[in-house]
């Protein structure tokens, strides 16, 4: 198996399948499945289950693909790397980010390192906070922008100003509280929530102090897939207060959250002792000068 052979299979597992994949890598798509049944028969394992439109890995195919993108953004990094010393600023900039925070920070931060290093590309990744973190173990990414909590003996990070937290509710779903504008945490006893998976242990403790146990109804890390849940009476969601922005809407309310109030932080975060290339660094250069003090 040689780098060939493994772009080839990322490209497929990235596309879905081998017909878009083998548009994307501009072959025919008999060979690059031909090339794939070969790399099954050299490892000696099978890698995607057939009879799907969409593909499918097997146990194998999923180390594979892990393995694959640690590989291929080692390969990647080394060139950028190199490529950078005699240059200009050019090469790639690749981050990943979750929806929320990404789709307020980046945009202005994105104009304006254009405007100052032209030559530079952008590879930009959405997930969730865990998949953005794999991004960066994994060196597919160099910088990740996530939401607190994570592990800082592993990551560097620059943090970003407090984001109070609102929950959001549907409009005429009964109202919950007397303002409306925001809700004591004591009112949402007996609620039924929707909280992303990484705050779960923040919220039951807020909870606990404030004399009650929360009623999680879901546990899930989209923010905009818990505003859907929310717009079909599934409960109310708990988000930063930037969703009100991203998905304002006329069937839900959004409500501050106070006695106590509770907020979020948004972090830009690298891994420890690795090196960055000349774009990276430069990018979280600009972002602490835009940084207020």
């Amino acid at each position: 198996m040689d780098i060939r052979d493994m772009r080839n299979f990322y490209a497929i597992v990235e596309a879905g399948n081998i017909s878009n994949a083998a548009k994307r890598l501009n072959i025919a798509q008999p060979p690059l499945s031909k090339q794939m049944k070969q790399l099954e028969e050299q490892l000696g394992v099978q890698l995607f289950e057939r009879g799907s439109r969409r593909i499918r890995l097997t146990e194998a195919g999923q180390l594979l693909r892990e393995r694959a993108e640690q590989i291929l953004g080692l390969v990647d990094g080394t060139v950028k790397e190199i490529t950078e010393l005699n240059s200009n600023l050019a090469g790639t900039l690749s981050i990943g980010t979750v929806t929320t925070s990404g789709a307020t920070l980046l945009p202005s931060l994105l104009s304006r390192f254009h405007d100052l290093y032209p030559d530079v590309t952008f590879q930009l990744w959405e997930g969730d906070g865990y998949r953005i973190l794999e991004l960066l173990d994994n060196r597919v990414i160099e910088i990740g922008i996530i939401r607190a909590p994570f592990d800082s003996a592993v990551y560097e990070s620059i943090t970003l100003p407090d984001e109070p937290l609102m929950i959001a509710m549907k409009r005429d779903g009964g109202q919950c509280g007397e303002d409306s504008e925001v809700i004591r945490l004591a009112e949402l006893a007996g609620q039924p929530l929707i909280i992303p998976r990484r705050w779960q242990a923040m919220v039951e403790e807020w909870c606990e102090k404030a004399g009650f146990a929360p009623n999680i109804v879901c546990l899930s890390d989209g923010i905009l897939l818990n505003i859907l849940w929310v717009k079909l009476g599934i409960g109310m969601a708990l988000v930063p207060k930037s969703t009100e922005m991203l998905s304002a809407d006329a069937e839900l309310i959004y409500k501050t959250i106070v006695e106590p109030s509770v907020s979020t932080q948004t972090v830009i975060v690298w891994v420890r002792n690795r090196n960055l290339s000349a774009s990276s660094r430069h990018f979280l250069a600009l972002l602490q000068d835009l940084l207020p003090e």
